[in-house]
């Protein structure tokens, strides 16, 4: 049965379009392995394609990378609005529960953090790159979201909370891949509860 899934899931990954196919290669291997330790060579073997197949759709590495973080944008962004639509209580009850369920994809084994700042950590020398303008903007959506969502609900102060908000939350994210230990986030999510609470 299990190798039948297995031939089923080869053939439909090998019907999807070839661009699709080299970003979900791109995605599997620069999350897990990091952007500078994973070659185009690797994308187009892990996609099944030819090098020459992959610069055809991509000019280069550099507009890979930035595909990759682009691909990762609304994926992410809805999965946070789930996160918090999902959740039981008041405001700050639903912005804690998006630390709790960030803390709990975090104790599986294969969560690396998050894409967009191990990304912008490793082009830190190269603030005109293609994939930091594409980082930065996923940033500031996931905070003007967050804004919004505080002003819907009457906070005065929705921008500087929001802001505040998105610190702990990368906050956590970096402190965690220090410490592999997901009670950060947890206690992250905590302090963004008492600010809410304290307004």
């Amino acid at each position: 049965m299990y190798t039948h899934w297995l031939v089923y899931f080869w053939m439909m990954t090998q019907t999807l379009p070839a661009k699709d196919r080299i970003l979900n290669a791109a995605n599997r291997l620069f999350y897990a392995e990091g952007i500078r330790a994973v070659s185009v060579d690797a994308v187009a073997e892990k996609a099944g394609l030819t090098k020459k197949t992959l610069y055809y759709h991509f000019r280069s590495k550099d507009d890979l990378i930035a595909a990759y973080l682009a691909s990762r944008d609304q994926p992410n962004l809805a999965l946070y609005r789930t996160w918090y639509d999902e959740a039981d209580g008041g405001t700050a009850d639903k912005i804690e529960a998006m630390f709790l369920s960030l803390a709990q994809a975090a104790r599986h084994p294969k969560w690396k953090g998050c894409g967009f700042l191990r990304t912008a950590a490793e082009l830190a020398n190269m603030p005109g790159h293609p994939a930091m303008k594409v980082g930065a903007a996923h940033k500031k959506a996931f905070e003007a979201w967050l804004s919004d969502t505080l002003r819907e609900a009457g906070f005065a102060r929705h921008d500087p909370l929001a802001r505040q908000i998105v610190l702990l939350m990368d906050g956590a994210f970096s402190t965690v891949l220090v410490h592999r230990d997901p009670e950060y986030i947890e206690a992250a999510g905590a302090a963004a509860r008492a600010l809410l609470e304290a307004e």
